[in-house]
């Protein structure tokens, strides 16, 4: 029987509401929404607390910017045109510091320029030398320490540098194994750390014109990692797991090796990030992380100080991201998992906040995802701690799935705004973040038991991720697929070798494909650490056969599901060749897998048109293979 006219009509209308109704719940938002350079970011309050320095877009670079408080006028301070200012502060009330590399290269280099953008002055002699930070100095208003491998690419000096002529002397030559510089209150260097590859020992001084002697010798799965001096200079602060699994924080007298009192610890993860207010002189806080950030106040005026922060600002993470030299001037950032995030103002005087800047203002944080803490349990039965993000306004049923295992390995993913996993999710799929065995935080124990274990126990916590989200429903069996960057691009490589029915398909970011290339090209700065990376990853002599079955490029003829790979050329970490391997071998199967080299990246795409284009491809690679959706 034939329908009338109106009756289609009627139809056709409730079809289309329909379809508009589920699409404004699931309404996508635009790729470069997401991954565009922020409005204003970074920002950073000047020692006398009258202006503000942050981040914003110039020319699609991100480059700093300076403006008086209660004025409007804005000064561009850095004119960089071919890559982001990398980071930057303050040295003085009238000028900045700032690092940055050629084409992710990550040999930063170190530059000074005034607030008004006058006197720029580059501190860092020689192409391939990297700066890195020491002691800034605030009591000096001309000069800074900064550690450069400027005599050896593979080791440390410090110098102390003039920020306005560039002068710099050396005060700490490294004799080839020293890995790290500390100094105390003074800025007088008191402390080293070195290495043979495998035992760290913690030197230490009384005074500049004495000479280092040794204090604690450590093997390197044990920490004793200095921190600060307190305010006597004498006591110092460290981060130790001698003794116990997780690392907790402790008052050492290092004239006498000894440990004078427990500062903190916690039950459950590791501490290690001791908070101070220089001007009253008061240990104030640790930060410790579980399934979000949290404090542990040892101060009663700074804990005071956070009840308010976290009352003006409920359902959300707020830190303290920087404060006048007096500390009646703050700077607070104000985040969550689906908020890129604000700035504020805090006058302490006054009791006021004022708001600076939204970082992304275009998104709309009520149309984004949440990111809700989970944990499961692993065939052996170490319980894995990770993150779930759903689309929002859908069951989670028999979703395609992206699953995306972080870089490192030593490192660990948290709760916050991550860009990557809300356009995923607002694409359609859900995502799944684990901190496999090896992530840091969680003991040693947990951190030593992904020793020699990649592609192996630190996969199957990925594939048991997996596992667990199709056992809970929430996966389609058939729409899963893997992506990663650095270690997760490895990871993202293994899932797909040793695993090729789990997935549907991968994308590998700047990922090891080789066990062996990878270790004869790391970092010369890595080198010290090398036979460290020997007991933790595998020797290629001693472990030939167990390198050769994790290596994923010996193993291409196991892949079965469609592979993106990205890289960029100039990566110091993950040389270009990784991904060139398994390109080249893949190809010589007959498999024709994408692959996009960018010539002015590194270990990441920085710059921002190339960001559009690598998710522009992921989006419509996903798309085909998972059935999400793409603008």
């Amino acid at each position: 029987m034939k329908k009338s006219a109106l009756a289609i009509k009627i139809l056709l209308f409730a079809m289309l509401t329909q379809t508009a109704t589920s699409a404004f719940s699931q309404a996508l938002i635009p790729l470069k929404d997401f991954f565009r350079n922020p409005e204003k970011a970074s920002f950073r309050i000047s020692p006398d607390g009258k202006k503000l320095a942050f981040m914003q877009p110039w020319k699609n670079r991100m480059n700093v910017f300076v403006q008086e408080i209660g004025k409007e006028t804005v000064v561009q301070a850095t004119f960089a045109e071919e890559r982001d200012i990398a980071g930057f502060t303050w040295k003085n009330n009238n000028r900045l510091i700032y690092l940055q590399d050629k084409g992710g290269n990550e040999n930063f280099h170190l530059f000074a320029v005034d607030a008004d953008g006058k006197n720029a002055k580059e501190l860092t002699p020689g192409d391939a030398v990297r700066a890195e930070i020491l002691d800034d100095l605030p009591e000096n208003e001309s000069e800074m320490i900064v550690s450069l491998n400027m005599r050896n690419p593979e080791i440390f000096d410090a110098y102390r540098v003039n920020i306005v002529s560039g002068d710099m002397k050396l005060v700490g030559e490294n004799p080839g194994n020293i890995t790290g510089w500390q100094t105390d209150n003074q800025g007088r260097i008191r402390v080293a750390v070195s290495t043979d590859g495998i035992n760290s020992s913690v030197l230490y001084r009384n005074n500049e014109s004495d000479a280092f002697k040794v204090i604690k010798t450590t093997n390197f799965k044990e920490s004793f990692s200095p921190l600060f001096f307190d305010f006597d200079d004498k006591t110092l602060f460290v981060s130790s797991n001698l003794g116990r699994d997780k690392t907790a924080i402790i008052a050492y007298d290092p004239e006498n090796d000894k440990e004078l009192r427990m500062v903190y610890e916690h039950p459950e993860v590791d501490v290690s990030s001791l908070l101070r207010s220089k001007k009253r002189k008061v240990i104030t806080a640790v930060a410790y992380e579980t399934d979000k950030s949290h404090y542990h106040f040892l101060d009663a005026e700074r804990e005071a100080l956070q009840k308010k922060f976290d009352a003006r600002f409920p359902g959300y993470e707020v830190s303290l991201a920087g404060q006048s030299k007096a500390e009646d001037k703050m700077l607070l950032y104000v985040g969550s998992d689906r908020s890129y995030g604000s700035y504020w103002f805090y006058d302490k005087q006054s009791d006021a906040f004022s708001k600076l800047a939204e970082v992304a203002p275009w998104l709309d944080e009520n149309k984004l995802c949440e990111m809700k803490p989970i944990r499961y349990t692993a065939r052996d039965g170490m319980e894995i701690q990770g993150y779930l993000t759903v689309p929002k306004g859908v069951d989670a049923k028999n979703l395609p799935v992206v699953i995306n295992p972080h870089g490192g390995p030593w490192a660990r993913d948290s709760w916050g705004f991550n860009p990557e996993v809300q356009f995923l999710a607002n694409r359609g799929y859900a995502v799944l973040q684990m901190n496999f065995r090896g992530s840091v935080g969680y003991g040693r124990k947990f951190w030593e038991a992904s020793f020699k274990q990649w592609g192996k126990t630190m996969q199957d916590d990925i594939t048991d991720g997996v596992n667990w989200l199709i056992k809970q429903g929430i996966a389609d069996p058939k729409r899963v697929a893997i992506y990663g960057a650095s270690y997760g691009g490895y990871a993202t490589l293994a899932g797909v070798t040793f695993t090729p029915d789990l997935y549907a398909c991968a994308v590998d970011y700047v990922g090891v494909s080789n066990l062996f290339t990878f270790m004869s090209t790391i970092p010369p700065y890595w080198k010290p650490y090398l036979d460290m990376m020997y007991e933790m990853v595998g020797d290629p002599e001693k472990d030939k056969d167990l390198m050769t079955a994790a290596s994923p490029v010996f193993h291409v003829d196991k892949i079965k599901c469609p592979l993106f790979i990205v890289q960029g050329a100039n990566d110091p970490r993950v040389a270009k060749a990784e991904s060139d391997q398994m390109v080249e071998a893949l190809k010589k199967r007959g498999i024709d897998v994408p692959y996009l080299v960018k010539d002015n990246e590194g270990h990441g795409f920085g710059n921002e048109e190339n960001r559009m284009e690598l998710y522009r491809k992921m989006e419509e690679f996903f798309a085909k293979y998972l059935g999400g959706k793409k603008e």
